[in-house]
């Protein structure tokens, strides 16, 4: 039988939740800390990390959280942690962290008791950083609670500061050419809140990328792009796999993700691609050599492409 739904949160306590965002957000640190970050190969970074909530079909309470770690740059998964998790939080929109933090930290936290010769150098998150209601979303709160650098990657636009998902944003992603095409996403207020990324030269739709926590927009970008091997940057995508195939191996039934809301991002499925796309199998290579993937984001090659 399904677990029960959580109900919305009283008032009072989503007044809590802002007073917390609000306190946690004066922690966060949206520049290079680590020489690996301001190197353009990335020299130094061995260790890539994703994180993901898989939800059980039909159930409102019962989900997976997984965490993963991948070699860079050869993006092998070289440790992997599931667990099934019951949430005591319902989803809100603004407040996915109050759901889903809790056992993500958890799964770092037993990480590193039990391997911290392979702690991530960085974790790449399904959600927002600071593309938020209040510039605070998962990434960011994951980020400072763990102290790790931390990126938000996101499936869709979330339409906050005037950024709306209108005809001029729909032709600014037509006029993504290749992959590593990006374009900034400037709120109403004029603050740049992340970055529109063609992740890969036969995506339709692109990924939304914003600073989680110690590190800089620009490396976040450059970063996500060179962990796509599909659509999706394969830290998240092998999250994505292996906690739902902990969902089938205990339950006996797929894991879905919610259909709706902030948290509906996390269905990274291939339709925006052909073959390759993020859903292909979890062993399949990298696209063959001659396939074009693009300039580097942020290079000469990229921004002349976009003049």
């Amino acid at each position: 039988m399904a677990g029960q739904a959580v109900t919305r949160p009283p008032e009072e306590i989503l007044s809590l939740w802002k007073r917390e965002q609000a306190q946690l957000k004066a922690r966060v640190v949206d520049r290079d800390t680590e020489a690996w970050q301001r190197d353009r190969a990335f020299s130094g970074l061995q260790r890539v990390g994703g994180v993901d909530v898989s939800f059980v079909k039909g159930d409102s309470v019962r989900a997976c959280a997984s965490l993963v770690v991948l070699s860079y740059p050869e993006l092998e998964v070289v440790y992997e942690d599931s667990h099934m998790v019951s949430l005591t939080a319902p989803y809100v929109s603004g407040f996915l962290a109050f759901r889903e933090v809790p056992f993500l930290t958890e799964l770092v936290r037993r990480l590193q008791e039990k391997e911290p010769g392979l702690m991530p150098q960085v974790l790449l998150v399904d959600g927002n950083g600071v593309l938020h209601q209040r510039g605070f979303g998962v990434a960011c709160h994951l980020g400072v609670l763990t102290e790790l650098p931390c990126i938000g990657v996101a499936k869709k636009l979330l339409q906050v500061d005037g950024l709306e998902n209108n005809a001029l944003h729909k032709e600014k992603i037509r006029l993504l050419q290749a992959g590593g095409d990006t374009f900034p996403l400037v709120g109403g207020s004029g603050t740049v809140l992340g970055m529109a990324l063609k992740s890969h030269d036969h995506c339709i739709k692109p990924l939304y990328v914003s600073v989680g926590h110690r590190m800089s927009l620009e490396a976040a970008v450059r970063l996500t792009y060179r962990c796509c091997r599909f659509r999706a940057p394969e830290p998240v995508r092998q999250a994505d796999i292996r906690s739902r195939e902990y969902i089938r191996r205990t339950l006996g039934q797929p894991g879905s993700p919610a259909s709706v809301g902030e948290s509906s991002q996390k269905e990274w499925k291939p339709k925006a691609c052909p073959e390759g796309g993020p859903g292909a199998p979890a062993d399949q290579g990298r696209p063959p050599e001659h396939q074009r993937r693009g300039p580097e984001p942020g290079s000469q090659e990229q921004q002349k492409n976009q003049q």
